[in-house]
């Protein structure tokens, strides 16, 4: 999506105006804090938080859970969706048990792995790979398997391996959907640190929330769950510059980020027209 003015001024706008109705509404009706806060309330709660340092420790901690978990996750997921779609037998033995374990419900899983591994950092990196794996795992696949077979039979008429199928068209075709896979497996990956520091932690806004939860203190936990928001915002953002860098060849990740001004026409006119004076073509 090209970001222009008039599209943030009216981001901004709506989100100015949610947040006005939401006070309104508290003030209005005179909602108890202990069931929605106001704006204002959280705002506070979370000057409290950052001004104290206490949220920036624990967001510290919950970060780092989510980038290893990531890591691990993406990594086993393109990796085993490699072996699955490159080797029918791979497919046919693993694939079912892959899918078995996927159905169970992560959050189950949860409290047996802390069992398992205690409440430190391992059983969080655990958790959250565990959620991002699958998204790496069927992306990969689908998008190793959507090569053309027609320039999959023309390489091998040219004599090519399967090594260099894989590298020079396989992976490639496969690029945008590992990207869109990083892209969901990242927000996964936070939200299974999540849950694991829900179960047992020492630290972490995860725990931190359950704290407050027990003291009652709803505005502690909508300033984090508003910290947690932008985390997941900006990690979405990581990734997008990411796939913009990996995919440079595609012309709609080299324009996904870039400003754009109400007149759209005129910047690609102008490029088209540099493009054939460099060529020695008139217009």
């Amino acid at each position: 999506m090209r970001w222009s003015g008039r599209n943030i001024g009216l981001t901004a706008l709506l989100f100015v105006a949610t947040i006005a109705a939401w006070e309104a509404v508290v003030r209005v009706f005179q909602i108890p804090v202990f069931i929605l806060p106001a704006p204002t309330q959280v705002g506070m709660a979370l000057y409290r938080g950052l001004a104290s340092g206490v949220y920036l420790d624990h967001l510290k901690y919950t970060l780092l859970e989510t980038l290893l978990g990531f890591i691990v996750g993406s990594a086993l997921g393109f990796f085993l969706g490699t072996a699955v779609a490159m080797n029918r037998y791979v497919e046919f033995f693993f694939y079912p048990y892959i899918i078995m374990f996927q159905s169970l419900p992560k959050v189950a899983l949860a409290p047996l792995i802390v069992v398992w591994f205690g409440l430190g950092l391992t059983s969080k990196v655990i958790n959250a790979a565990l959620v991002a794996f699958f998204p790496l795992l069927v992306n990969t696949m689908v998008g190793l398997k959507s090569a053309d077979e027609d320039r999959v039979s023309l390489m091998r008429s040219l004599a090519a391996s399967d090594q260099q199928i894989f590298w020079m068209l396989r992976l490639p075709n496969a690029l945008p959907f590992v990207m869109a896979g990083l892209d969901v497996a990242m927000i996964f990956a936070l939200i299974g640190a999540i849950v694991a520091e829900f179960v047992g932690a020492q630290r972490g806004l995860g725990m931190l929330i359950q704290s407050m939860n027990f003291n009652m203190d709803v505005s502690g936990q909508f300033s984090i769950l508003l910290i947690l928001s932008l985390v997941g915002l900006i990690l979405n953002r990581i990734i997008m510059l990411i796939r913009r860098r990996v995919m440079f060849w595609d012309p709609s990740e080299k324009s996904a980020l870039e400003p754009a001004t109400d007149d759209v026409a005129a910047p690609r006119v102008g490029r088209v027209v540099a493009a054939r004076a460099k060529e020695g073509v008139t217009p």
